[in-house]
């Protein structure tokens, strides 16, 4: 056995050839850096649409959600803690292939929408620091999404091995813009220009009740809230995963749910919600420009917002095109996916895949449906995660009857039960208004490709089966 495997054994952890690394500060800067980014950037603004100056309302409630989701997490990932996520968890629980394939390239889909809803973001920022009046859906922007997702994929074939060290310079660079928001506000007190008063006055633009609003909010500002899980494959490089990793991730979620409702209520105390939805620039560029208008914070912001939103699609394509390859590699997608450059060794072909994936969506959305992208594929990246959810829930109560024979985290038994009831709720249609109903036409198109590509390599892998098996068998030679 090996000294590392010893280790992990005196430790009370499981044994692993990776390098365990990351201690709680470097953890606690990965969730935080994860979750921080494209959903608070690009939704605020949205958010408030659904609900008015009640903007801090939706984002509590995804804290909510996802604090409860991330209990289960944290049970399982103490008691296996293997790099892998929600798919090795429901395969430990269910131990169906299909199942598993279904949760995994939900979880891959999820990451393509949520590239290319920061591709949109991208493009509005730019948009925004160079002063330009393009129109929103319009050929410009379009084209400037396009050839961010092109920029990302050149990046992602050349490889990219992020260091813990660029990490944390990602994360600061992230946090900095949300901090000078929230500074922004402090100051815009100070000069008698932020009207709070507009923060407890709610409106609903679709006239339903105020439960079935918010709810329609939750769903959509639950984006800004994912990336938590993402953690739970650093397991295997965690000290002492079971021992940190509740501490960590919950002080994580805690310090973006804390942020997220000071930069909306921020964000409605400085510019009213007509404006801040329907303005020329990106709702935050405004709160900016309005809070501070004798500095040149409007002009720093939209660079600090593209930088913020291009690390959040890097990383969900590095993940998309990882995880296609990984599949294409255990043979349930079909094997030419799995294509690795002989000199760069990156996944060449999983990357070309799921860019060709954020082309079509990208375009779809504007060509063909006109609705902002960022609100439609921001929350079609919800709905998939909160499906996954609904599964990982279940699965934490299945799992129980595993004792794996040490010590883990457990969360109480009704929270598992209570996140599978949220989050299989905020799927349904009631929680999404009429124009974002074509989020199930998104995420259902996605997963029936999905489908057709693990039928393909199905019937391929039987064949070829069939094949060898003949070529072993005897009977077949012909005696003459």
């Amino acid at each position: 056995m090996s000294d590392v495997a010893t280790s992990d054994r005196a430790a009370g952890e499981e044994p692993t050839e990776l390098k365990r690394v990351m201690g709680p500060k470097l953890l606690l800067l990965f969730i935080v850096g994860d979750i921080l980014g494209t959903g608070v950037y690009a939704l605020t603004g949205d958010v408030a649409a659904e609900v008015g100056g009640a903007a801090w309302a939706p984002f509590i409630a995804a804290f909510l959600v996802a604090t409860i989701t991330a209990l289960s997490y944290l049970e399982l990932v103490t008691k296996y803690p293997l790099a892998g996520g929600a798919a090795t968890f429901v395969h430990k629980a269910f131990g169906i292939h299909f199942v598993t394939f279904i949760v995994a390239f939900a979880v891959m889909c999820s990451g393509i929408t949520s590239a290319s809803t920061a591709s949109s973001a991208f493009a509005g920022f730019l948009r925004d620091g160079l002063g330009a009046d393009w129109e929103a859906g319009s050929t410009p922007l379009l084209l400037i999404a396009l050839g961010f997702m092109t920029l990302i994929a050149l990046i992602n074939f050349r490889g990219v091995g992020e260091s813990v060290k660029a990490n944390i310079v990602l994360t600061c660079v992230e946090l900095s813009g949300l901090l000078l928001i929230i500074f922004v506000g402090i100051y815009a007190v100070t000069q008698d220009k932020a009207d709070f008063s507009r923060v407890i006055v709610f409106e609903s633009a679709s006239d339903k009740s105020v439960f079935i609003s918010i709810s329609m909010a939750t769903a959509l500002a639950f984006f800004a809230m994912v990336g938590f899980e993402d953690s739970v494959n650093m397991a295997e490089e965690t000290h002492e995963p079971s021992k940190i990793f509740p501490k960590v991730m919950l002080s994580g979620l805690a310090i973006t749910g804390v942020i997220y409702v000071l930069v909306s209520i921020t964000a409605v105390a400085l510019v009213p919600v007509d404006q801040l939805v329907g303005g020329e620039r990106s709702a935050l560029t405004q709160v900016v420009a309005t809070g501070a208008p004798g500095l040149p914070f409007d002009k720093i912001f939209p660079f600090i917002g593209m930088f913020a939103v291009a690390n959040s699609a890097l990383i969900n394509m590095l993940m998309a095109s990882r995880l296609v390859y990984g599949m294409a590699r255990q043979e349930v997608l079909p094997p030419g996916m799995g294509l690795v450059h002989r000199t760069r060794r990156t996944p060449w072909a999983a990357i070309i895949f799921t860019t060709l994936v954020s082309y079509a969506l990208i375009s779809y959305v504007v060509l063909g449906s006109g609705s902002p992208i960022v609100k439609l594929l921001g929350g079609t990246t919800a709905l998939l995660l909160l499906a996954v959810f609904t599964v990982v829930n279940i699965a934490v109560l299945v799992l129980r009857r595993d004792d794996v024979g040490r010590k883990h985290f457990r969360t109480p038994t009704f929270m598992p039960i209570l996140g599978a009831l949220t989050c299989a709720f905020l799927v349904g249609p009631w929680a999404r208004s009429e124009e974002q109903q074509e989020q199930y036409v998104i995420a259902g198109g996605l997963l029936v490709l999905g489908i057709v590509l693990w039928a393909i390599t199905w019937f391929l892998n039987r064949a070829l089966y069939a094949k060898k098996t003949y070529m072993r068998d005897p009977e077949h030679i012909d005696h003459e």
